[in-house]
């Protein structure tokens, strides 16, 4: 039972961590307007898009351990990418893109995590891939 539950903690963080991101970006212009009247966002505030960057990429790297799909790695790395092009822009100000940007791979990433650990879990130590 400890073994099981040692192969979903990755899945279940990352799933937390994801949510939260997408959580946190979708209220971040509602939480600034309504304090100050205006959408700046404090240089600090920015930062914890990259706590959770960090905490989701060891939860997806943790994750790929005990996959056994493959489709499932490119499917999590793809996104996590994505979601760091799109932290990086917000940053940087490449380019004026949607917020949605950042939301739909945060929830995929989200989504990805609860499908792994409900289907493509190895059941021991002995994985296979695809």
């Amino acid at each position: 039972m400890i073994q099981i539950q040692r192969l979903r903690m990755p899945d279940t963080i990352g799933a937390a961590t994801s949510g939260l991101c997408a959580l946190h970006c979708m209220a971040t212009p509602f939480i600034f307007l309504a304090k100050a009247g205006s959408v700046y966002v404090p240089e600090w505030y920015h930062m914890i898009d990259y706590v959770f960057i960090v905490i989701s990429f060891g939860a997806i790297y943790l994750t790929l351990k005990t996959t056994v799909k493959n489709w499932m790695k490119i499917a999590l790395w793809s996104t996590w990418s994505v979601l760091l092009l799109a932290i990086l822009n917000e940053t940087f100000e490449v380019k004026h893109l949607p917020e949605a940007s950042v939301y739909i791979p945060a929830l995929i990433i989200a989504v990805l995590h609860i499908y792994n650990q409900k289907y493509c879990k190895c059941k021991d130590d002995c994985c296979t891939t695809d």
